[in-house]
């Protein structure tokens, strides 16, 4: 039951989270037309698979990331364990949530969930998904099962 309410509650905020960035950015993701700053170089391309760093991500990441480290704040205790949960969760949030945006999103839907319909995935396709919906979910899934005592003493 622990995992059920663990996973529904990530979806239901990542959708939440979605259909927010989907208000904001329209059909054009990746910040594609808001008013930020971007930078692009050799680690922005490392660490995002070939896009910019916005200003836009660069804060809505940084406070899903410090938002979800809030119990950590009001008082339960912090561990090894607790914080690999609190990881797990995030890097899960973000495949989820960026997956949904482009399920619930008017200007995409599942059928153009496609490399070639989406420049600032193609660089970084892997078969049916981005590459960091592979990467991080078995870190994450690793981090979920650590953080639970399943794997790992």
């Amino acid at each position: 039951m622990l995992h059920a309410k663990f996973v529904v509650g990530l979806v239901v905020l990542a959708w939440l989270f979605a259909k927010c960035e989907i208000e904001i950015e329209g059909g054009d993701g990746w910040a594609g037309k808001l008013p930020t700053w971007k930078i692009q170089n050799r680690l922005t391309d490392i660490i995002y698979g070939g896009r910019p760093l916005t200003g836009y991500h660069l804060y809505m990441q940084t406070w899903v990331l410090l938002f979800a480290h809030i119990p950590f704040a009001i008082g339960d205790d912090w561990t090894v364990r607790a914080e690999a949960l609190v990881l797990a969760f995030v890097m899960l949030f973000w495949i989820v949530e960026d997956f949904l945006w482009f399920v619930v999103n008017p200007r995409f839907g599942i059928r153009k969930f496609k490399a070639k319909e989406i420049w600032w995935h193609e660089k970084s396709w892997w078969l049916v998904a981005p590459r960091e919906y592979f990467v991080m979910s078995a870190l994450a899934t690793f981090l979920y099962l650590y953080g639970r005592s399943i794997v790992l003493p």
